[in-house]
Parts: C-alpha cells; structure tokens; sequence
C-alpha cells in the first residue's frame, strides 16, 4: 500500500535521512548515558551535545553559547516571545495575522493575562507583511516592542526580508523574533550578520528527527528559564536532554547545508512543473501568495474553482495514496480552515490545497497527482 503513495505534505514533516538516523543509532543503543551524568559514559553522551551544538553554531554562523536546544519550534517560539514581555520588558507585541498557531496562540495569551499590548501589522495584496506599516506602528508605540514575524510562511511560503525587519527593529531598540522553521535546514543562515535576537529550528522540517528543535538567542539578550527544575542547556531549560534527537539535529543541518545548493534546485524545479502542470490541465486553477516571486521553494499553494466535487479533494487525494493538506478559508465540521488563507484570500468559492516538496519528489509524481486531480475536478 505505501510503495505507490505520493507525498507531497513536507512543509508538515519530512522523512528521516538514512545518515541521519545512522548517526542517531548509537546514542539509541550503546551510547546511553544521561548527559548530566559525570562518569565517562554520561560524559561521552555530553560530548555528543557538545558537538552537534558547535556543528548547528558553525553552520548558521552564530557562536555555540546561541545555540539552545528544545522540543521543537513551538517551545522555542513559545520561549522567545514569553521572554521579551517578561524579562526583557516588552509590553507592547507586533506580529501578523498569518504567523503559525506557535506564535498566535502565545502573542494571544500574553495579551489576554494583560502583560502586553497585541498590534497586527497589515498585509499586501499577495500576503507579504506590509513594511511601511509595521515601521508606522514602532514609531507611534509609547511602550517597548517585540516584533514576531515569521521569515517564511508554512501555507503559502512568502519569504520575510529578515534584514530589512531587523534593521526597523533596530531603529525603533524593538526585540526581533523570526520563527524561521520553515527556512532553517532550506537556505543558507548568516546570523553574525543578521540583525534578529531569537530564531527558531525544528529537526522534522529538512529530514532530522521529530521533538527536537533549536532556539538561538543572540549573546547581548539575557533571559530567563521557561522550564525550571534543572541545569541543562547551561540553566537555560531544564529536563534530560534529547540526546539522539540532538545529535540527529546536527547531521541533518549539516547534510541540509551540503547538499542545499543541488536539493533547492532540484525541488524548485518541481514547484514550477506542478505549477504549470495545474495551468495546462486545469481551468480557473489559482495560486496563493507571492508564488515566482520571494517564496519557498518547497511549497506550492493551490485553490481550485469549488464544485461539490472539489469539496471532497483532500479526502479524494487520501484515498488514492497522495497526502497534501487543506488550506481553505472555510471548511465544514470540525476543521475550521486555515487562518492564513482567510486573511490573504477570503474567497469561499475556492478550495485551497498545500502541496510541499522534498528532494524525494519526481515529475511523474506530479503527472500522476495532476491526472488525479483532474478525474476529481
């Protein structure tokens, strides 16, 4: 059954890389000691932190004292922008109506206990943050700002200028945080030179393991635990670290950053076969978000003309072994459709589907979802 099935849902989660996983291998089998141990096997699995900190540090061009390692990156979004309100005196949060629910869901939080005022900067037609006014609001707020921007969008792929942000943050003495989830491990990082004070990694995203993720907090920002009880991640988040995930994290940064010039060739080669593909063959076939322009290479989102078949396209894709996922402004039951595409394009006669690519992608898969789509449609 899985032999014949397309996956086309890598901005959700990738496969695990056979080198990484072997590099993995023995920290799930001999190497078991706890870190924090202080006999030579705790010691020999410290040093595998130790390590794959430098090779994350070395890799984005920060110093490994930046490099933090957590769950994921939701508890480093969730660490960073609690942060800046609570030990970095920001009362006053600037994010946009398309950040990822990591982010909405804690700037929501903070605004509704009262420990920060919440700003929503505007967007443009084609769904990039609208600079002028995120650069009106620091000017006009009385208070301290932190400023949330994601630098790639995981529905539609829009790509942040990170400097350009910074540089306004900088202006304005504004915190910065990226969550850069869907840009760690897909493009090139230069965090010596980027004016930003917290970003975020996940593992999952460019073929490492699930539950582990980076939060780089720039060396001049002092800030507080979010998770109290121990001293790991030198007392910076407490609990038993995820070794393997850890060391998993390192080689896939590592095998991403090699490889990245020939991967985000190859996979934006694909981005534009589907899109032209979707042209050809369908009719009224629409694309959200600035898709030629600055966007993901790995992601392609789609709405199609909805018709009573059309509604059921997701649910008709997983039936014949594709997996992508919804996006729609509205949809019925339980799923209360995407955010994203509601605040860029609140059109309810489209159905909005993501398809995102990996390096594990061919053009026969998309002939054969584009045929799919067709009898569907």
């Amino acid at each position: 059954m899985q032999a014949n099935r397309i996956y086309f849902d890598n901005a959700a989660t990738t496969a695990l890389d056979a080198d990484v996983l072997e590099a993995m291998l023995p920290y799930l089998t001999t190497h078991f000691g706890n870190p924090s141990s202080i006999y030579s096997y705790g010691r020999e699995s410290r040093m595998a932190i130790e390590n794959a900190r430098k090779l994350v540090a070395k890799t984005l061009n920060a110093h490994p004292a930046e490099i933090f390692f957590t769950s994921g990156g939701t508890e480093s979004s969730n660490t960073a922008i609690t942060a800046a309100v609570r030990d970095l005196g920001c009362k006053h949060i600037i994010s946009s109506p398309i950040e990822h629910h990591a982010t909405l869901h804690t700037v929501e939080h903070l605004y509704h206990t009262g420990e920060a005022a919440l700003t929503y900067v505007k967007l443009t037609a084609n769904g990039h943050i609208d600079v002028e006014d995120l650069e009106n609001i620091l000017a006009n707020s009385a208070e301290k700002c932190v400023v949330t921007l994601m630098h790639a969008n995981n529905e539609i792929g829009n790509i942040l200028d990170i400097h350009q942000v910074g540089n306004i943050c900088k202006k304005y003495n504004a915190i910065f945080h990226s969550d850069t989830v869907q840009t760690v491990g897909h493009f090139p990082f230069d965090l010596r030179n980027t004016p930003v004070h917290f970003i975020t990694g996940a593992g999952h995203k460019f073929h490492g393991p699930k539950g582990v993720g980076i939060l780089y907090i720039n060396e001049n920002v002092k800030i507080k635990p979010f998770i109290n009880g121990g001293s790991q991640e030198r007392n910076m988040r407490a609990g038993t670290e995820n070794l393997y995930g850890i060391v998993g994290f390192g080689k896939a940064l590592e095998l991403a950053t090699t490889h990245y010039a020939k991967d985000s060739e190859y996979i934006k080669s694909i981005k534009l076969y589907m899109k032209k593909k979707l042209e050809e063959n369908i009719a009224g076939v629409n694309f959200n978000g600035d898709v030629l322009g600055n966007s993901l290479y790995t992601v392609l989102s789609v709405s199609f003309p909805k018709t009573e078949k059309s509604e059921m396209l997701l649910f008709n894709l997983d039936i014949n072994n594709i997996c992508a996922s919804g996006g729609s402004a509205c949809t019925s039951g339980a799923d209360a459709g995407s955010h994203v595409i509601r605040a860029i394009n609140n059109n309810p006669n489209q159905v909005t589907i993501r398809f995102s690519f990996s390096k594990h992608n061919t053009k026969e898969e998309v002939d054969t979802v584009v045929e799919k789509l067709k009898e569907v449609i």
